[in-house]
Formats: C-alpha cells, sequence, structure tokens
C-alpha cells in the first residue's frame, strides 16, 4: 500500500504552472521599473540602497526570489525524478530541493534586509 502523500503530483504541477505565470508578470514589472530609469543612473550605489528602502520594489524583489525559486527548484526536482523512479530517490530529491530552495530563499531575504538596513 502506498504512503499518503501529503500533495498529489498534479496538485505540485499546478503549483509549478501558477508559479511559473506569476513570475512571467512579476519579472515584466521588475523590467519596466528598470526601465524608466536611466542605466548609468541605475547601477550608482546610493540608487541601489535607496531602492531597497522602498516598500514596493522590496517586495517586488521577495517575490521575484520566491516566485523563481520554487518554479525553478520544482523543475529541477521534476527532471531529477526522471533520471530514476524508487521511493527512496524520490524523497531524496524533494527532501535536497526543498532544502536548497529554502536555503536560497533565507540567503536572499536576508541579503534585501541587510541592504535595506534593518
Amino acid at each position: 500500500m502506498e504512503s499518503h502523500r501529503v500533495l498529489k503530483e498534479s496538485q505540485i504541477m499546478k503549483i509549478h504552472y501558477i508559479t511559473g505565470i506569476a513570475a512571467i508578470f512579476v519579472v515584466a514589472i521588475h523590467i519596466l521599473m528598470r526601465l524608466i530609469v536611466p542605466f548609468e543612473l541605475s547601477l550608482e550605489y546610493d540608487y541601489i540602497i535607496a531602492n531597497y528602502k522602498n516598500i514596493i520594489y522590496v517586495l517586488i524583489l521577495e517575490s521575484i526570489l520566491v516566485l523563481i525559486s520554487l518554479h525553478g527548484f520544482n523543475g529541477m526536482r521534476i527532471i531529477l525524478l526522471e533520471l530514476r523512479q524508487t521511493k527512496r530517490w524520490e524523497n531524496m530529491v524533494t527532501v535536497v530541493t526543498i532544502s536548497a530552495m529554502i536555503a536560497l530563499i533565507a540567503f536572499g531575504t536576508r541579503t534585501i534586509i541587510l541592504a535595506n538596513g534593518l
């Protein structure tokens, strides 16, 4: 008898599709925000730090970080599960990808917080 899973693969794929679409939307907003500023100005240290003090920009950056991490690591998980079809492999790949995703999001969030001066 198969053990009970928290999420079915179909639900995981829905999350994968939703995060992909949401990431495209948020990255488009980010690119539009960058296009309204002259390129040379956008590279200046003071301007970059000022961006981190703008709550809307911080929320967009955090959204990009979370959405791309979720979508990317889930995609990597799906690819790795195609290599081998055992339960032990599936569990190991799932644990490793979730752990790496959490570590990346934590490090990125830490960077955003430190750049904001908190």
